[in-house]
């Protein structure tokens, strides 16, 4: 087990190192940022001094490293846009993503689980059918598309809910969270739906066709032809069997959710991180972005990471061809 947890962390660190080499190395080509920080008025001695003291006259290979020796110290330079720690600015961003991220992988696991086991049990019922054709809307629609709509038809036309903004929210320390306010509450809804219904519905897909053969082996036979309720049967054994398989695809699916709320956060004018990466590309702030795909890739490695030491601990055949000598 401890063999298998270390090679996993190698990987995961092995991946991080790549990402962030391949991310620098392309914001090398998205514009000067000294363009857009000195006036119409500047110059060349201007440009010089201030490329030298954000250090891009240095090699490639030594601005990166010396990118990676301050990010492992949590300090990511100072932002070119807004003069202040890139760190500071995370901070101040991350809970408004991270709130919208839990409220739409809530929404994902807990509906796409769900309504995955209904429409398996209950696959020849109206509702199953009607269910199934409705997911099509959220696994065919873009996700701008579907914020769009639902912004139409909740915010113009309905005028419950807004369509945009995070509403008011409560500092509780370092850490401002609209959980705790009504307008802050109505704010998450719509962003949170627009979110979580792509992933929810592919988990929901998933789910059931897993069920589905679940349901067909045969010591789901068996078990009812001793006699097992049901209920016992769908949510003992058959549920359980497929949570198996399903697991490393739900990871992938919250790590997606945290990687693509910037689609969302944009349409929504969400003040997360993900507005903020876009704003960054803008003005061609190269510490913003960097820390924002490292802190995303993180976040994708690290669920990843989870989920790979939960289907080790869940499944007992990795175990037991690790014992063997076998192949995983």
């Amino acid at each position: 087990m401890l063999a298998y947890v270390l090679r996993r962390v190698f990987q995961s660190l092995l991946v991080l190192l790549v990402v962030g080499l391949v991310a620098f190395a392309m914001f090398r080509y998205v514009g000067d940022p000294v363009e857009n920080m000195l006036g119409q008025e500047r110059t060349q001695a201007d440009i010089e001094r201030l490329r030298q003291q954000l250090g891009l006259d240095q090699p490639f290979p030594v601005q990166y490293l010396r990118f990676l020796e301050q990010a492992v110290q949590g300090n990511f330079g100072l932002s070119y846009r807004q003069g202040r720690p890139v760190s500071e600015i995370l901070v101040e961003r991350l809970p408004a993503t991270l709130e919208l991220a839990f409220v739409s992988g809530v929404l994902a696991l807990g509906g796409g689980i769900g309504l995955g086991v209904f429409t398996a049990i209950r696959r020849r019922g109206w509702a199953a059918n009607a269910i199934m054709t409705l997911s099509l809307i959220g696994v065919s629609l873009p996700t701008f598309l579907i914020g769009i709509l639902l912004i139409y038809l909740f915010s113009v036309e309905l005028g419950w809910l807004p369509s945009f903004g995070r509403g008011d929210v409560v500092d509780l320390g370092w850490w401002s969270t609209g959980f705790l306010t009504a307008s802050g509450l109505k704010a998450l809804i719509l962003p949170a739906i627009t979110l979580g219904l792509y992933q929810m519905t592919l988990i929901m897909r998933l789910v059931r066709t897993e069920m589905l053969e679940v349901l067909r082996a045969d010591y789901i036979r068996f078990a009812r032809a001793r006699g097992l309720r049901e209920r016992a049967i769908n949510f003992r054994h058959a549920l359980k069997n497929t949570m198996v398989p399903v697991i490393t695809i739900t990871g992938l699916q919250i790590g997606s959710i945290i990687a693509f709320a910037i689609i969302t956060e944009t349409v929504f004018q969400w003040p997360g991180v993900g507005l903020l990466f876009i704003n960054a590309i803008q003005f061609v702030d190269i510490p913003v972005m960097a820390a924002y795909l490292m802190l995303i890739s993180v976040m994708f490695v690290g669920i990843n990471l989870i989920v790979d030491l939960l289907y080790y601990a869940i499944d007992p055949r990795l175990r037991v061809d690790r014992g063997t000598g076998g192949s995983e």
